[in-house]
């Protein structure tokens, strides 16, 4: 496995492979690995001769300074985890490597759609905005076939397809399904956070959201929002800070059960870490 930290080097070897049409795989993250990144990494090598994964931790999507302080970064740990994953290439990039005028702001924004302004858009303003400006830069170093991204960051997934459909680029958009723990709970960098109270605590997102799945054609939408909320709110240690069933395409809340793609979709505080989950809904949940 070989480990790059820039653009250069990064196309020196990438470029021969792309000529000899090699078919190229993206696996972007911020570091902090687990096996939920693990299983974008498999799925990546069923679908592609190479497989990068970037490992960034991206100033630009933070909208708290003190969030972008104390995100993990246990290097070592990640780079053990991708070489026995056999990941091929690890691009490891500075921030001037990526934004050679930092702390300065470059000039970055493009439409996204309304959905832009919902759920994560409303409590993080700005950062689906960082997110997809560290994308595109990701999409312009690797220049990729197909990029592969976790299902958990529902809504930014749908943010980089729109961003993909804006400048026409030529790579393909692989969401993948969550990976939980035996008891539920989304695998997330951020639960190393979690005192062991809080972990407790935080098995209600899932439970919430599975007890709208399950329920999903025995209830009205309004009786499962209700109970789903119910549950989250009476749970000690936990602030709420959306449940809703959305249009999976739109993420505006679905006003009855025919939308064709329905998600449900949470978002709290747990303690002093802020987690986000989803669970596909209905037909498309298989």
């Amino acid at each position: 496995m070989e480990i790059i930290h820039t653009i250069s080097a990064l196309k020196t070897v990438l470029t021969p492979l792309q000529k000899a049409k090699s078919k190229i795989a993206l696996v972007p993250t911020m570091g902090a690995l687990h096996k939920g990144h693990l299983s974008l990494i498999k799925l990546a090598q069923q679908q592609a001769d190479i497989v990068v994964c970037s490992i960034f931790v991206n100033p630009t999507q933070f909208t708290d300074p003190k969030d972008l302080e104390k995100y993990p970064r246990p290097l070592e740990h990640d780079i053990k985890m991708l070489s026995d994953a056999g990941c091929n290439l690890v691009f490891m990039p500075s921030v001037k490597e990526m934004y050679p005028s930092f702390p300065k702001p470059e000039n970055w924004h493009i439409d996204l759609g309304k959905a832009e302004f919902l759920l994560e858009g409303e409590f993080r303003k700005g950062h689906y905005q960082g997110v997809t400006q560290i994308v595109k830069k990701l999409f312009d170093a690797v220049n990729p076939d197909i990029a592969f991204f976790g299902q958990k960051d529902f809504q930014q997934v749908l943010m980089i397809k729109n961003m993909v459909k804006h400048f026409n680029m030529p790579v393909e958009i692989i969401s993948c399904p969550i990976i939980r723990e035996e008891d539920g709970l989304a695998m997330s960098s951020r639960n190393i956070h979690l005192s062991e109270t809080d972990r407790k605590n935080a098995l209600v997102l899932s439970k919430a959201l599975q007890y709208v799945k399950d329920n999903f054609d025995l209830l009205n939408l309004a009786q499962l929002l209700e109970n789903a909320k119910g549950m989250i709110n009476e749970t000690n240690g936990v602030e709420l800070d959306y449940f809703t069933i959305a249009d999976g395409e739109t993420l505006l809340p679905i006003e009855n059960k025919t939308a064709k793609y329905p998600v449900a979709l949470v978002a709290a505080k747990v303690g002093e870490t802020r987690l986000i989950d989803n669970m596909l809904l209905g037909t498309n949940s298989a």
